[in-house]
C-alpha cells in the first residue's frame, strides 16, 4: 500500500449531521425574541381561531392577589396551569385561557394603608371613594407588573382581557349572585361569633386564617355554686374552670359540664393555712389539677355531671354588682371532654362558637363589651379601656382581681398551643360577637335540601386529583358553620341590600336587585355609596323607610363568582373541566366556589380539581426574607431560561410539597441540555431529508419497525399520563425514552448507516423515514414544556411561518404497534447490554480505543443463539464481528482486540478492507458513487 493511500482523506465523502440550531440554548436572548415574535403576529388569537368548532376543554383561572412581584409558587401554579391548556390543546380541544386577578380585600387595602402611613396620612384623612381609588390603581398596577411577568414564563393566553373582579361587569355580576342567595332566602343578618383580626378591625375567613403555636397564661378559676337541686352538698363548694384565654372571663356569663363526665369534689389543704375550701372538677383530671395549683386533697364526693343540671354559680367579681351580681348558670356541654384543664368550662357567648351556641339555647345573649380594635368599652370594670392582650398576665387586671376575690387557684404562662393568626398581618385573633351577614348551611331551600347537603353531593360528583382531595374537602364541608360574608372594610364590593327599619328584613324586590347590577356595571360599585338610594328603590319603596347595608362582601365570595363571568359569561360552559390551585384553596377558592354555585346553580362549577403543594427550599423549609432562602424564578428565568424552569415544573411530583436548591435546578437543567441535543442531532441528521425520500413502514428493516413500535407504545404511555395530569410521568417518559431507546441505541446503532452509507441507500431512507417521526413526535411532545426550544426547532426544520403550538399531537399509526417485535428486541438489547458490559475492561485499561476494535465470541442458549443469528448483531453492538456458539446454561462473552484492518472512512474493522483503497466494500462504493 503506498503511502499516499494511506494519507487518503475521507471526511468530504461521510454524511455528518448540518444544522443551524445551536447546541448552547441561549434560552435569555431566544426567550424574548419568541416572546416578541408571537405578540406580533398574535400567535395566541390565531390558535384561537384555529381551533374553532373544535370540542371545548375548559381550565378556569384561579384568581392570584395582584398585590406583589410573582413568587416561585405563583410561577410553578401558572406553568402547571399552562400544561394543562397546552396538552389539551395539542390533543385537539380548544382549550382557551383567560387569566384573571382578585383585586379587592384586605391585603391590597392593608398595603394601601401601609403606603399612606408611610406618606403620614391617616386612615381618617381620606375620603373612602378616594381611598377606594387608590386600592383600585395599587391593583391595577400590580395586574400590569405580573402579566407580564407570567407572559415571560411562556404561558399563552388572552393577556390582553383578562378578568378582574374589580372590572365594572365583574363587580356587577357579583353583586348580582349574592342578591340570588337574599332572594333566595339563603342569607341572614344574625349575631355570632366570628374570627375577628383587632389590627385590621375586620371579621376573616377560614382561609384567611393560620395557626402558629404561642405560650399562654393558664388559669384555674373558682366559682361558687349558690344553687344545687340535684346535690344539695355542692352548695357552697366551688367549680373550677380552665381556661387560656383569661381575658374571656370579664364577660362570663355561664359554666358548661358535661352529663357523662364524672366528677370529683376535693376538699383542698395547705399545711399553714389548714383547709381551703371544696372544689369540683373532672375526676379523670383530677392529680393535674392538684400539681398545677401545688396542693393536697381529699375526695368528698363523687357523681356524674347530669347531678349539676339546674344548678347555679356566681362570678368571683359578684361584689360588683351589675352583670357581675347576675347568677351563672351551669348547661350541660356536648363539646365538655376531659382532654385537659378541669372538665368544667366558662361560657363567653361573645367570644366562642360553643359557647354562642349554648347560651342562646338557653336563652343567654352577648354582651358586645369589646369593639372592633380589641379594647374593652370603657366603663366596663376591671378591664375597661383596656386591650383584650395586655391583661391577661399572671399580674395583669383580671389575675390580680381574682386573686383579691380568692378565687384564682393557679396562673402560669407555660401553656403552648396552636392559635389562629391573620395571614396578612400575622397578629392574633380573637373570636369576636358582631352583627353580621351570613348564608346559611343548612336551612331548607324550595328542593328541600340543604346547601352543605349540595355540596357534599357534588362534591362527590367531581373527579379529584390526588383522590384524598375529596375526602379533605368533604370533611371541612360537613363541619364548616354558616358562611359569613360581611366585612367592615372600605375596598369591595359592598353588600347591596336594604333593611326595612324596625322589622330588620331586607328587601326581596327583583326589579330593584336588577337596577342595583345595571347602576354598578355602569360605575363600579362606588355606585352602592355614590347614587341616591331612592334612584335604586325606584317608587315602590320609599328610601327613609330603609336602611342601606354599607358592609363589603368576602373576597372570597368576590373569587367564588368568577365562573359566573368567565366560565359562562364569556366561554358559554356551564362548568369548567378544571380547577388547579395549591392545596390550601380546599378551604379557600375551591370551597367558595363550590358553596356559591350550589346556593345559586344546586351543582359544582366544576368537574374536576387538581392540586399541588408548596414550592419549599432544598431543605425542605418554608421560603421567607429572613431565612435568606428565597428563589427568585424571574432571576432564576434571567440566569437559565424560563424553559429548564418549566422542565423542573414538569419532572417534580407537584401534587406534594416541592423542593427547588442548586443540586434539583442542575439536574432540569441536564435533562434540558440533553432533551435540546436531541432536537438538535434530529434536526442535523434530517438536513437535506425531503418526504419523496420516505420509506413505507412495512417496507423498513425490523430495527426501525422497532422504534416505530416503541414510539406507539410511548404515545399510549404519554396520553394516559394526561388523562390524569401526571405530568411527571409525562415527561419522565419522554426523557426515558429519549434516553434509552434513541441516544443509547437506536442513535448510536444506526450512526454508521446515516454517515457512512450512500444518501439513497434503503437503510438510511429508512432511518431517516423514522428520524422524521420522531422529529416532528418529540417536538410536539415536548411543546407544553419547552414552550420556546420547541418553537425554536420548529423555525429551524419547518421555516419561521406558523408555529409547533398551532399543531396537534401525531398521530401514531396503531399497526405501528408489534409486542412480539418489541420482545425481540427487548431480548437483542439485554444481551447487548452485556457484550458491552465485557468491552468496558478493555477500554479502561487502553487495549481498545473503540467498540469498533473488538471482535466478540457469544456463548449463548439455543433460543437467544436463534435470535442475535436473525440481526446483524456486529452492527447491533458496533463491534467488529460476532460469532455465536450455541448451547450455554447461561449467556457468556468472550472478547479480543480484531485482527482485521481498519476501513479509513466508516472506521469499522472489517475483513474486506481493502489494502489499495483502505475502504471497506460498502465504503469503496459510496466514494466512487460520490466521486462521480
Amino acid at each position: 500500500m503506498t503511502e499516499s493511500k494511506k494519507a487518503a482523506d475521507y471526511r468530504h465523502t461521510v454524511f455528518l449531521p448540518e444544522t443551524g440550531f445551536p447546541m448552547k440554548a441561549g434560552l435569555a436572548q431566544t426567550e424574548p425574541r419568541l416572546l416578541e415574535r408571537w405578540a406580533a403576529e398574535g400567535a395566541h388569537e390565531k390558535l384561537r381561531a384555529l381551533r374553532t368548532g373544535a370540542p371545548r376543554w375548559i381550565l378556569h383561572d384561579g384568581p392570584p392577589y395582584a398585590n406583589g412581584d410573582m413568587h416561585l409558587g405563583h410561577a410553578m401554579n401558572h406553568i402547571l396551569k399552562d400544561f394543562v391548556v397546552r396538552t389539551r390543546s395539542m390533543l385537539g380541544f380548544d382549550s382557551p385561557y383567560i387569566p384573571g386577578w382578585d383585586c379587592h380585600g384586605l391585603p391590597i387595602e392593608w398595603r394601601v394603608e401601609e403606603l399612606n402611613r408611610e406618606k403620614g396620612i391617616r386612615k381618617g384623612d381620606i375620603e373612602p371613594m378616594a381611598f377606594r381609588q387608590q386600592c383600585r390603581d395599587y391593583a391595577a398596577h400590580w395586574v400590569n407588573v405580573q402579566r407580564a411577568q407570567l407572559k415571560r414564563l411562556g404561558v399563552w393566553g388572552d393577556w390582553d382581557n383578562p378578568y378582574l373582579t374589580m372590572d365594572f361587569s365583574s363587580e356587577a355580576t357579583i353583586a348580582s349572585e349574592l342578591m340570588k342567595f337574599a332572594e333566595s332566602g339563603q342569607l341572614y343578618r344574625g349575631a355570632k361569633p366570628v374570627m375577628w383580626s383587632p389590627v385590621e378591625q375586620t371579621a376573616l375567613a377560614e382561609a384567611e386564617v393560620e395557626y402558629e403555636e404561642i405560650t399562654s397564661t393558664q388559669v384555674d378559676v373558682a366559682f361558687e355554686i349558690m344553687e344545687a337541686p340535684n346535690a344539695p352538698e355542692l352548695v357552697g363548694a366551688y367549680v373550677v374552670i380552665w381556661t387560656t384565654t383569661p381575658w374571656t372571663l370579664p364577660v362570663n356569663r355561664a359554666l358548661a359540664y358535661g352529663e357523662d363526665v364524672d366528677y370529683s369534689l376535693l376538699k383542698l389543704f395547705d399545711e399553714q393555712m389548714g383547709g381551703l375550701g371544696e372544689y369540683l372538677v373532672a375526676t379523670s383530671l383530677v392529680d393535674a389539677f392538684l400539681k398545677r395549683i401545688g396542693r393536697d386533697g381529699a375526695l368528698i364526693w363523687q357523681g356524674k355531671g347530669s347531678a349539676l343540671a339546674g344548678a347555679i354559680a356566681r362570678h368571683p367579681w359578684h361584689p360588683l354588682g351589675g352583670f357581675f351580681a347576675e347568677p351563672r348558670p351551669l348547661l350541660p356541654g356536648e363539646f365538655v371532654t376531659t382532654d385537659a384543664g378541669t372538665g368544667l368550662v366558662h361560657m363567653a357567648p361573645d367570644h366562642g362558637e360553643d359557647d354562642f351556641h349554648l347560651c342562646k339555647a338557653h336563652g343567654i345573649d352577648p354582651k358586645f363589651v369589646v369593639g372592633p380594635d380589641g379594647t374593652y368599652q370603657a366603663d366596663w370594670p376591671v378591664v375597661g379601656g383596656q386591650h383584650v392582650y395586655k391583661v391577661n398576665d399572671p399580674d395583669g387586671p383580671i389575675c390580680s382581681a381574682l386573686r383579691e376575690a380568692g378565687a384564682l387557684l393557679a396562673a402560669t404562662t407555660d401553656y403552648r398551643h396552636s392559635y389562629p393568626h391573620s395571614w396578612r398581618s400575622k397578629k392574633k385573633l380573637i373570636y369576636r360577637c358582631t352583627p353580621q351577614w351570613f348564608v346559611a348551611m343548612d336551612r331548607n331551600l324550595s328542593d328541600g335540601s340543604t346547601l352543605r347537603g349540595r355540596a357534599l353531593k357534588a362534591i362527590g360528583e367531581t373527579k379529584w386529583f390526588p383522590s384524598q382531595g375529596e375526602n379533605r374537602i368533604r370533611a371541612m364541608v360537613e363541619g364548616r358553620p354558616d358562611w359569613v360574608l360581611s366585612r367592615q372594610r372600605a375596598w369591595g364590593v359592598p353588600i347591596t341590600l336594604f333593611v326595612k327599619k324596625g322589622t330588620g328584613d331586607y328587601l326581596r324586590d327583583r326589579q330593584v336587585n336588577e337596577r342595583i347590577a345595571e347602576a354598578i356595571a355602569r360605575e363600579g360599585a362606588d355606585a352602592w355609596w355614590t347614587r341616591d338610594p331612592q334612584s335604586l328603590l325606584g317608587n315602590a319603596y320609599d328610601a327613609g323607610d330603609y336602611e342601606q347595608v354599607t358592609d363589603i362582601l368576602d373576597v372570597w365570595f368576590d373569587s367564588g363568582s368568577t365562573h359566573a363571568f368567565v366560565t359562562e359569561a364569556r366561554l358559554h360552559a356551564e362548568q369548567a373541566d378544571l380547577y388547579l390551585e395549591g392545596s390550601d384553596q380546599h378551604r379557600g377558592w375551591f370551597q367558595s366556589s363550590l358553596l356559591e354555585s350550589c346556593g345559586t346553580r344546586g351543582r359544582a362549577p366544576y368537574k374536576a380539581v387538581l392540586t399541588h403543594g408548596f414550592a419549599l427550599d432544598e431543605r425542605g423549609r418554608k421560603m421567607s426574607k429572613s431565612l435568606g432562602n428565597v428563589i427568585d424564578p424571574l432571576k432564576l428565568i434571567d440566569d437559565s431560561g424560563a424553559d429548564v424552569l418549566r422542565l423542573w415544573c414538569a419532572s417534580v411530583d407537584f401534587v406534594e410539597d416541592v423542593r427547588l436548591g442548586k443540586a434539583m435546578l442542575q439536574t432540569a437543567i441536564d435533562s434540558y441540555r440533553k432533551l435540546r441535543n436531541t432536537l438538535r442531532y434530529l434536526l442535523g441528521a434530517l438536513n437535506g431529508h425531503a418526504q419523496e425520500d420516505s420509506v413505507p413502514a412495512a417496507e423498513m428493516p425490523e430495527l426501525e419497525r422497532y422504534i416505530l413500535s416503541r414510539l406507539a407504545a410511548l404515545d399510549m404511555e404519554l396520553r394516559a399520563a394526561l388523562e390524569v395530569h401526571g405530568y411527571n410521568r409525562y415527561i419522565s417518559a419522554l426523557i426515558g425514552f429519549v434516553n434509552s431507546d434513541l441516544s443509547a441505541f437506536f442513535f448510536d446503532v444506526r450512526k454508521d448507516s446515516l454517515y457512512c452509507d450512500g444518501p439513497y441507500s434503503s437503510r438510511r431512507r429508512a432511518y431517516r423515514t423514522v428520524l422524521a417521526k420522531l422529529f416532528d413526535a418529540l417536538n410536539a411532545w415536548l411543546a407544553p414544556v419547552l414552550v420556546f426550544t420547541t418553537e425554536e426547532a420548529h423555525e429551524h426544520r419547518h421555516g419561521a411561518g406558523g408555529s409547533v403550538h398551532f399543531g396537534t399531537y401525531a398521530t401514531i399509526p396503531a399497526e405501528w404497534r408489534d409486542e412480539a417485535l418489541e420482545a425481540r428486541f427487548d431480548r437483542l438489547r439485554e444481551l447487548r447490554a452485556l457484550v458491552t458490559q465485557a468491552i468496558e475492561p478493555m477500554r479502561r485499561e487502553k487495549q481498545v480505543g473503540s467498540s469498533n476494535e473488538v471482535a466478540v465470541r457469544l456463548h449463548l442458549p439455543a433460543e437467544d443463539a436463534a435470535l442475535v443469528r436473525s440481526v446483524d448483531f456486529a452492527e447491533f453492538c458496533i463491534v467488529s464481528a460476532v460469532e455465536v456458539l450455541e448451547g450455554a446454561d447461561e449467556p457468556h462473552v468472550e472478547t479480543w482486540a480484531s485482527a482485521d484492518a481498519r476501513c479509513a472512512r466508516c472506521w469499522r474493522h472489517l475483513p474486506d478492507v481493502s489494502p489499495e483503497s483502505d475502504l471497506c466494500a460498502r465504503c469503496d462504493e459510496v466514494v466512487l458513487e460520490h466521486d462521480a
